[in-house]
């Protein structure tokens, strides 16, 4: 280091010293005015949503946007419509629904019933632009307008738009219109001068939705839920149900997808049809949180925004037929009332009663009595004829029992010479049946009615506190397999009356013997385990049901006389033997013939095996 060097960092070092001595005050007093100011900000920011005020961030989301950035930037906030059913809450960072309210509902704890919020539920839109991005509905900041109020094909209405301003005259525009007394909120969403900005052939709407547990029974909850869905050219169809998960990509147009559960459903309707669909749904059995979650993917044809026909009904709201059959396109069928016969039972027979019912009465205890009277009254033709067959058969038991005692164990020779009998004395086996067969899908309709009918839904009668759900008369403090932790009353009482009335079929019936007996009475209590934990109305109806059939049995009795079906049929056996005279065999007789030909050549089969 030579001496100009030295010199020169020794002046560097002093002016160093002076500018500690004299400035480090202000420094300090620097240093602690920024640290208050950070504290300040900090604690602003914790006061209120980091990402709405967060602007850098608002700006950083902003440049991945290209030229939709205009709308990148805002305020969110919320606006509401509701009627006297229904209460929905928008977000203008999205411009989505984030929250609905059915205020005529509570879920089985006794809380407002939301069927969508912004925690389980997310619908967006995502579209393609000509610089290579993608956006979605929920990057951007909508401004909500006034609420408007209208009218439409006479109900009143109330509107409400959010618009998304991309500049030049370019915007977004989402339009809601809520229905008067409606569970229907009209949505149209629309692309204004942005044909040279939006591309690619279809908009991608998405819907995830986690589905919370409404009603008790989460098992029972599970396999209600699914997603169902119609498409435009083959109509109604759905996911199975599947306690793992469950997949379908539909590749033809779609009409409407819904999120249904036992009770409720959440859907959208398209007012032309969405190109596609993939949908899926997914149980975690290990998270009693989340009963189901479901995902949907539509596409919404790009030119049907950019036209401003981009048209939809969402539907948030009960499983009520009365109000879904008046949306049309098959969406009634998120009601499940069963297939084929069973569904025109229950559409034509039991809801009508059911809802005249209603009217007047309100104990649903009750509406369940008068339900079987009716429904007992319009069968008692066919519970009387069914007695009427019965009783034919007791009076021939002597025969019958001499007939299978002169044969021993040849079955087919027994039942040749039964026959014979049946036929001579003019009495149609049948004919004790075919009553029987044509009660059943009244039957089997209320299998479907009574666990998907949310009128029972968390009505009480006597011990059970909803109908439409198992009543619990005593928890037992383990599991059963196939029954159970808990005992139904209802369906205990519809047991026993279910083997009462057996026990008296039975003293009717001379065909029931040995091993048909035993399953006779081996059916009720298998259907004990199975209906244990079936909705407590569904278990109160069959036990009405069999006491007012017992009574009815009981009553007709009195009216038929035993001596004079046996007299009816000595006469039938004479008029037969003068018809033989001019006619040819009968259908029996002609059975008889064929089944005596059987059994001869099944003989001759025997002994030639028994030659060789």
């Amino acid at each position: 280091m030579d001496r100009n060097q030295a010199i020169g960092f020794g002046l560097i070092a002093l002016l160093l010293l002076a500018y500690s001595f004299f400035f480090s005050g202000t420094e300090e007093k620097t240093a602690t005015k920024q640290a208050t100011e950070q504290v300040a900000k900090v604690e602003q920011l914790q006061k209120t949503p980091a990402v709405e005020n967060d602007s850098l961030a608002q700006v950083q989301r902003a440049a991945t946007l290209g030229s939709f950035a205009t709308a990148a930037t805002g305020t969110a906030s919320t606006a509401t419509l509701e009627n006297s059913n229904i209460r929905i809450t928008f977000n203008s960072k999205g411009g989505q629904v984030e929250e609905v309210l059915l205020k005529n509902y509570k879920t089985y704890e006794g809380e407002p019933l939301i069927l969508f919020d912004k925690e389980s539920n997310s619908t967006d839109v995502a579209f393609k632009t000509n610089d290579g991005k993608t956006i979605k509905l929920s990057d951007l900041y909508f401004t909500p307008s006034a609420i408007a109020k209208g009218k439409d094909k006479n109900v009143n209405t109330q509107t409400i738009s959010f618009r998304a301003n991309v500049g030049n005259g370019q915007y977004i525009d989402q339009v809601y219109t809520l229905y008067d007394e409606s569970f229907q909120l009209g949505y149209k969403l629309g692309f204004e001068g942005l044909q040279g900005k939006v591309t690619g052939d279809n908009l991608t709407f998405t819907w995830t939705n986690r589905i919370k547990q409404l009603e008790r029974d989460i098992k029972q909850n599970r396999a209600k839920t699914t997603i169902n869905f119609a498409t435009v050219e083959d109509g109604y169809d759905y996911l199975s149900i599947s306690e793992d998960k469950e997949e379908m990509a539909v590749e033809e147009p779609v009409k409407w997808i819904a999120n249904k559960q036992n009770f409720f459903t959440a859907g959208i309707i398209a007012d032309k049809s969405f190109a596609n669909a993939k949908l899926a749904a997914e149980a975690n059995l290990a998270d009693s949180s989340i009963v189901k979650t479901l995902a949907s993917q539509a596409l919404i044809p790009t030119q049907d925004a950019l036209n401003g026909k981009a048209g939809f009904t969402y539907y948030f709201g009960p499983n009520d037929y009365k109000i879904l059959k008046n949306i049309g396109d098959d969406f009634e069928k998120n009601l499940d009332l069963g297939w084929g016969i069973f569904s025109w039972v229950n559409k034509w027979l039991i809801i009508p009663a059911f809802d005249f019912l209603e009217n007047y009465i309100g104990n649903y205890g009750i509406i369940i009595i008068l339900l079987v009277l009716y429904i007992k009254t319009l069968l008692f033709p066919l519970t009387y004829k069914s007695f009427l067959s019965m009783a034919k058969m007791k009076v021939l038991k002597p025969e019958i029992d001499a007939i299978k005692e002169q044969n021993g164990g040849d079955m087919q020779k027994t039942q040749m010479e039964t026959m014979k009998l049946y036929n001579e004395m003019g009495v149609n086996p049948l004919s004790g049946c075919i009553p029987m067969l044509l009660q059943l899908p009244i039957l089997f309709a209320m299998f479907n009615f009574f666990p998907n009918s949310i009128e029972l839904r968390q009505e009480p009668f006597l011990w059970a506190t909803d109908l439409s759900t198992y009543d619990v008369f005593a928890k037992l403090p383990f599991t059963i397999p196939f029954y159970g932790d808990h005992v139904s009353m209802f369906t205990l009482l519809m047991t026993a009356s279910t083997i009462l009335y057996t026990w008296s079929n039975n003293q009717m019936n001379a065909q029931m013997q040995g091993a048909m007996k035993f399953y006779s009475y081996l059916m009720p209590v298998i259907f004990m385990f199975v209906l244990n934990s079936f909705p407590a109305g569904l278990s109160f109806y069959y036990f009405v049901s069999n006491m007012v059939t017992f009574g009815q049995q009981a009553v007709i009795r009195k009216f038929v006389d035993e001596g004079k079906v046996r007299a009816k049929l000595e006469d039938n056996k004479e008029k037969r033997k003068d018809k033989k005279k001019t006619a040819g065999p009968s259908f029996t007789e002609r059975m008889q013939e064929a089944m005596r030909a059987a059994a001869e050549k099944e003989q001759q089969k025997k002994n030639k095996g028994l030659k060789k």
